[in-house]
């Protein structure tokens, strides 16, 4: 991880299209603006991780429908 030291108004520059500027610091609370191209997809931590996981409940298979649908073509026999 880099860690770097920047004050309010000062920014850092991500390959050329990022830009995070430090907008306000009050106590333990940082503002941080983000400038960035549109198709690039900017999210807390919290969020992006919720996210991630919906899409994997999301893809996973639905093991008791399946177990269902084997059972009522089975019986059907």
């Amino acid at each position: 991880m880099l860690v770097l030291t920047r004050k309010k108004g000062e920014s850092i520059i991500i390959q050329d299209q990022i830009e995070v500027t430090i907008l306000s610091v009050e106590g333990d609370t940082i503002k941080v603006g983000i400038s960035a191209p549109k198709h690039v997809d900017i999210f807390r931590k919290e969020v992006y991780l919720s996210i991630k996981e919906s899409n994997k409940e999301s893809a996973a298979p639905a093991t008791d429908d399946l177990n269902a649908l084997l059972e009522r073509l089975r019986s059907e026999k």
